[in-house]
């Protein structure tokens, strides 16, 4: 194909890719680095031409070539790499997708899976990187950047689901703190009996929220497993991968991709990458974190920071009396230190573990009492 004719095919893929998408300006372009997947330079060239052919101008960087995309050549992966950053630094190109990125503390990918067990597409937030060394900070911050992707994916108010591990209740209750103080946030609500917006497993089978929070190691697992379960696990089949990396005052459009990813996951992540690019995810992430500042996120995360104990006073548990009810909720690192709250005010309770998480379990007569007390000392929301 000669440059000529390559102009004139690019054009009308724009006017395709304008009605199409309701977007009549110029198509994203977006690097693939395409040396380093487990499946080969083949792979990488095949999502490629896949992701050319509905509307992204995609830009290979790697050694093989097609007519339908920009071939740069490089000798290896770090070559790349180094290409990589110069187009991005330059504006060359829109975004990059990528397998490996060094992204600083404070900024971390918001992946995009398809659950099984409805076809539903779920954000997860986080997957790859450190949005603060602080667990509870961290997983308030991933809430917050998942919900600026799904935005920047057309979804106008993404329900938040948060998934039940260390540090679920605390996030749950700084968000609704900020949504008590005006920040726009809707919550879901598991499928299970029980209810709430602090979801299980079959919710992450089931896509029950737009935006699931985790932590970041269990995000990247659950992405894994979500998109190679029918594969066996070497080959990624489904998904648009680990996504981008959002942060504060963090506007460099890299998303991220397992070696271990098929083309098809590749090619939804250039597209993937070409819609953020499109709808302005920057701009919408700036909103988004005005937005909850003015809501008191500095405050709520503030009042999670861990604070350094002092010298552990010698508590003696009162009489034993039989446990007969239960409060759940209270992460499972605060549990001993919650009973022992109880014991200073002179309420027999044992810690416990039940299907849904950590319990302190306390006699009938003395429920209410302990969850005023819990509640006060900020066990509990």
């Amino acid at each position: 194909m000669s440059s000529l004719e390559k102009k004139v095919a690019d054009i009308f893929l724009e006017m395709a890719d304008g009605i199409e998408s309701g977007n009549f300006g110029k198509r994203p372009k977006i690097a693939l680095t395409g040396m380093g997947s487990e499946h080969g330079e083949e792979n990488s060239m095949l999502a490629a031409t896949i992701a050319a052919a509905k509307g992204v101008d995609v830009q290979y960087i790697g050694s093989f070539e097609d007519p339908s995309v920009t071939t740069i050549h490089v000798a290896d992966d770090e070559e790349g790499h180094a290409k990589m950053d110069e187009l991005l630094e330059s504006g060359e190109i829109d975004g990059a997708v990528t397998m490996h990125y060094p992204f600083p503390i404070g900024v971390s990918t918001v992946g995009r899976a398809i659950t099984p067990a409805r076809g539903k597409e779920m954000f997860i937030a986080n997957t790859t990187g450190t949005s603060s060394a602080e667990r509870i900070e961290g997983m308030i911050l991933n809430a917050i950047y998942g919900i600026i992707v799904a935005k920047s994916c057309g979804i106008a108010h993404p329900t938040v689901g948060i998934l039940n591990v260390d540090g679920a209740r605390q996030t749950e209750m700084a968000l609704k703190e900020l949504a008590d103080n005006g920040y726009d946030i809707t919550f879901a609500e598991s499928t299970r009996a029980d209810g709430g917006c602090v979801l299980r497993g079959n919710d992450v089978l089931q896509g029950t929220p737009d935006v699931l929070v985790t932590d970041s190691l269990t995000g990247n697992v659950l992405t894994k497993m979500l998109s190679s379960f029918n594969t066996g696990g070497s080959f990624e089949a489904t998904g648009f991968g680990y996504g981008p990396g959002i942060g504060k005052g963090y506007e460099k459009l890299v998303l991220i991709v397992s070696r271990a990813s098929g083309a098809p996951v590749l090619a939804n992540a250039l597209q993937f990458a070409g819609e953020l690019v499109r709808n302005g995810v920057f701009a919408i992430a700036k909103a988004e974190f005005a937005a909850a500042e003015k809501a008191g996120l500095a405050e709520a995360i503030a009042k999670r920071k861990p604070q350094p104990k002092a010298a552990a006073e010698e508590v003696k548990a009162p009489p034993a009396e039989p446990c007969t009810s239960s409060i759940p909720g209270i992460e499972v690192m605060d549990l001993e230190d919650a009973v022992q709250e109880l014991w200073k005010a002179g309420i027999y309770a044992e810690s416990g573990m039940g299907c849904t998480g950590p319990l302190v379990m306390m006699s009938d007569a003395n429920y209410e009492k302990a969850v005023e007390i819990l509640k006060a000392a900020g066990y509990v929301g």
